[in-house]
């Protein structure tokens, strides 16, 4: 490795360090439970909360994955870790997945090159090591020798090549796909139109993306069962010092491209698809009622002592009590039960509480009347309580906030204080621009413009949006449609810009602690993020295009500190608050390793560290 290479690590290495240490300080039970799902909120989602439904009479058969070929024997005895996950998977399709519970899913099957440690470090995964050239501008990985999927095959390097290459075709047309624009040729063949351009074009913008899967010789690899196709060289069209982590990423897993083939657009809805390099095998799934992970025995790192066991409970109330009733191990707390856990000495001892990765947000369709109009948004932000909200909402799960990354991560910007909860502001902007609140209606030049606010039905996100409904009539004037939809459905209503609401709450939890993940993956025109609300700033993409390839971590910092201010002043949608991690966990559960990160369940970070005492 370079020394500018090893330098550029070592930088990242510090960030992820200081970040950890700002976020494990202790946690006021402050908190966040939230809209999408039962357990915090939306990863990038987020998860979302929504009624149980009632199991059939008569259960789905379940579809397993086929026997491993195992080189070391798993444990003689293994218990299930019980963990309810809110609101079943829109997609387990590792090049189109981006909401937590779908990742949830996806990290224990899978392993990219790199992983994230439980200090959030970027650590060797199915590569041993990595290396930049002298500019950042090829990255080149060298594999575990050796290496095997859970079913006793071999994984090369080829693997990898396709599950890039997938990601990047425009016809999967996964919501992550320009996590990886920075590989060359990799943003011309994802934009090209399918529809208009012809197989010779599409072939040719294909073999013009920089992934090449090299055997020892340094030739290009010819199948998936070459045992010395170990390398994987990366050319990069600009310095992306930061990309050996972006291979952590579930983007990136190599899930068997024969498998997706013969399985079709719903491949992965089937256990026996699932044929990973991860800690976990994918061996049971019934969808909507549980899918169940037992130890890989062909696993690098070593074999789990556990197995685990995701259900999926919508309403945090009866997820509650079935924790209580001993049926879950770990599930996350509602704000709802916070005080009945703090009265109870052994409930208050089993929760988690500890600071978080997450922002969420009220969102603004910005092709959507009337929000199409920057004063309404502006109003629309100055009314929103974000004290009150977390105060009475989430009983003190989480933190208000004005900005979009979170205190304790690089690049929060601590003078931020832009559209703070001001009642008249809000009543003044909108007239201002020639609007009136008359008889509960907004309106305009005699043109009135309904507000509808959509969500995860649940009992428990009736009342938050409830909330949200009064205060804007008790302040405003306003009246509210409430629009509750059923929790998988709204996953997938607000992942296209065609069918996102025209308000609606969402969170982003961080990928990996660096600005740029905030930043120029969710927020630049071409990101599908950035796009749920039609967002889209020229001034802020420059800054971004800049501080990408900044060398200086000073200027680097100070043009993503621009590039975020730029975005809360164009008001995509009202920052509200951070999260907590908050999870209630069986005190015969040890060895669980925490880290801000932690969206889905407090210690999903490494499984293999995980026991269950008897």
């Amino acid at each position: 490795m370079s020394r500018k290479a090893l330098m550029w690590t070592l930088s990242l290495l510090v960030v992820a360090s200081m970040v950890l240490t700002a976020c494990q300080q202790a946690a006021t039970p402050t908190p966040a439970a939230v809209e999408p799902t039962a357990t915090t909120a939306a990863v990038e989602p987020t998860k979302a909360a929504e009624p149980t439904k009632e199991a059939p009479t008569s259960a789905p058969e379940p579809t397993k994955a086929p026997e491993a070929t195992a080189t070391t024997a798993a444990p003689a005895e293994v218990q299930a870790l019980r963990i309810n996950l809110g609101s079943y998977p829109d997609s387990i399709d590792p090049q189109k997945a981006s909401f937590v519970n779908e990742i949830a899913h996806l990290k224990m099957a899978y392993e990219g090159l790199t992983r994230l440690n439980d200090k959030l470090e970027t650590v060797p995964g199915a590569a041993e090591k990595w290396e930049y050239n002298g500019d950042a501008t090829q990255l080149t990985f060298t594999l575990r020798q050796g290496l095997k999927y859970s079913d006793g095959s071999l994984l090369n390097a080829k693997r990898f090549e396709y599950s890039l290459l997938r990601n990047i075709d425009p016809a999967t047309a996964g919501e992550y796909a320009s996590i990886t624009d920075e590989i060359k040729g990799a943003p011309e063949w994802r934009g090209a139109d399918v529809a208009k351009a012809t197989p010779e074009e599409l072939a040719k913008l294909k073999a013009a993306v920089g992934v090449h899967a090299l055997d020892a010789a340094g030739n290009p690899c010819t199948g998936y069962d070459q045992a010395d196709c170990l390398t994987l060289k990366l050319d990069l069209s600009k310095p992306a010092p930061y990309f050996h982590t972006v291979m952590s990423l579930w983007v990136t897993f190599p899930a068997k491209e024969e498998l997706i083939t013969k399985g079709g657009e719903t491949w992965w809805n089937d256990a026996a698809n699932h044929i990973g390099n991860g800690p976990m095998v994918f061996s049971e799934l019934v969808p909507s009622d549980h899918a169940l992970f037992t130890p890989n025995a062909n696993y690098w790192r070593g074999v789990a002592k556990i197995n685990v066991e995701y259900r999926y409970v919508q309403d945090s109330a009866v997820a509650f009590e079935a924790y209580k009733n001993g049926e879950f191990d770990i599930i996350g707390i509602a704000a709802e039960d916070l005080p009945t856990i703090q009265a109870d000495p052994e409930l208050s001892k089993q929760a988690q509480i500890y600071p978080g990765s997450c922002t969420f947000s009220l969102n603004f369709h910005m092709q959507k009347e009337p929000f199409t109009d920057k004063a309404v948004r502006e109003a629309f932000a100055y009314a929103f309580d974000r004290a009150g909200w977390v105060k009475d909402v989430l009983k003190g799960l989480g933190a208000p906030t004005q900005t979009w990354i979170p205190k304790g991560f690089p690049g929060y910007d601590p003078d931020e204080a832009r559209y703070p909860y001001d009642i008249a502001k809000a009543k003044d902007t909108l007239k201002a621009a020639g609007y009136e609140i008359t008889n509960g209606a907004l309106t305009k030049g005699g043109k009135t413009f309904p507000i509808e606010l959509t969500f995860s039905d649940t009992p428990r996100n009736r009342t938050r949006n409830e909330w949200i409904a009064a205060k804007w009539k008790a302040d405003l004037g306003l009246d509210v449609k409430l629009n509750p939809v059923e929790a998988t459905t709204y996953t997938a209503l607000t992942k296209d810009v065609k069918t996102a609401p025209q308000t609606f709450i969402l969170g982003w939890c961080a990928d990996y602690p660096d600005p740029q993940n905030w930043l120029s993956v969710y927020w630049v025109t071409s990101s599908s993020f950035a796009q749920r609300t039609a967002f889209s700033d020229k001034t802020f993409d420059d800054l971004i295009a800049k501080a990408d390839v900044e060398i200086d971590p000073a200027k680097r910092m100070d043009l993503y500190v621009q590039a975020q201010k730029e975005v809360i002043g164009a008001v995509p949608g009202v920052m509200v608050w951070n999260n907590v991690n908050a999870y209630l966990v069986k005190p015969n559960v040890k060895g669980i390793a925490q880290t801000a990160q932690d969206a889905d369940w407090s210690g999903s970070v490494d499984p293999l560290s995980i026991t269950i005492e008897k």
